[in-house]
C-alpha cells in the first residue's frame, strides 16, 4: 500500500521555505550556485532558482550534476553505465547549494561531492534535500530539509515531479516487495 506523505501543495511550501532558509543563511545569493543531482535534484533546483528570484529579484545559476561514473556501487549497477550530461557553471570560490529529492545512505551525496571537486574547488557545499529518510551510511548531514521521514530499510520513498514524471507532484512512501 502507498501512502502519500507530501502533495502538490506541500512540496510546494517545503521548497519555499527551504528557499527563506539558503537566503537567511547565506545573507543573500552572492557568489552562489545551485547544482542539482540528476534527475529530479535538477527539477528541485530549477524551483528554487525560481522562488529566489521572486523573493530577490536575482538570478541564479543551475548546474546539473550526472554522480553515474562517481557512484561506488558502479559495477553491481550495470556494466555499461548510462551517463547523461553534466552542465555545471563555474564553482570555483563559489556557494554550492546541492540540491537532491531524497537523501538516505549518504552515498549519493559523496559521489556528487567528489563530482563537484573535480569540476573545480567552491568557497562551501551546502545539501538541500526534499526528504530525509535517515540510515546514514556516511557522516552527511543536510543543511536545509523539506520533511524528515522516519523510514525502515524495507521501505521505499518516490519523489514526483510533473516536469519529469508527467503526473502530479508527490512523495509517496511504500513498503518493498518481498521476493519469495
Amino acid at each position: 500500500m502507498e501512502k502519500v506523505i507530501l502533495d502538490e501543495a506541500a512540496i510546494r511550501r517545503a521548497l519555499t521555505r527551504i528557499a527563506y532558509e539558503i537566503l537567511e543563511r547565506n545573507k543573500g545569493v552572492e557568489d552562489m550556485v545551485l547544482v542539482g543531482i540528476k534527475t529530479r535534484g535538477v527539477t528541485l533546483a530549477e524551483r528554487l532558482a525560481e522562488r529566489i528570484k521572486q523573493i530577490e529579484g536575482k538570478e541564479l545559476s543551475i548546474g546539473e550534476l550526472d554522480i553515474t561514473l562517481y557512484r561506488d556501487d558502479l559495477s553491481e549497477k550495470s556494466e555499461h553505465p548510462h551517463v547523461r550530461e553534466t552542465a555545471i557553471p563555474d564553482i570555483i570560490g563559489k556557494r554550492v547549494i546541492l540540491v537532491d529529492d531524497v537523501l538516505f545512505t549518504g552515498r549519493t551525496i559523496r559521489a556528487a561531492m567528489d563530482a563537484l571537486i573535480d569540476i573545480g574547488r567552491p568557497q562551501l557545499i551546502q545539501l538541500a534535500v526534499l526528504i530525509d529518510r535517515g540510515h546514514r551510511e556516511l557522516p552527511i548531514r543536510p543543511d536545509f530539509i523539506g520533511k524528515n521521514v522516519p523510514t525502515s530499510r524495507n521501505e521505499i520513498v518516490s519523489v514526483v515531479v510533473s516536469e519529469v514524471d508527467g503526473l502530479t507532484d508527490s512523495v509517496t512512501i511504500r513498503e518493498k516487495e518481498q521476493r519469495s
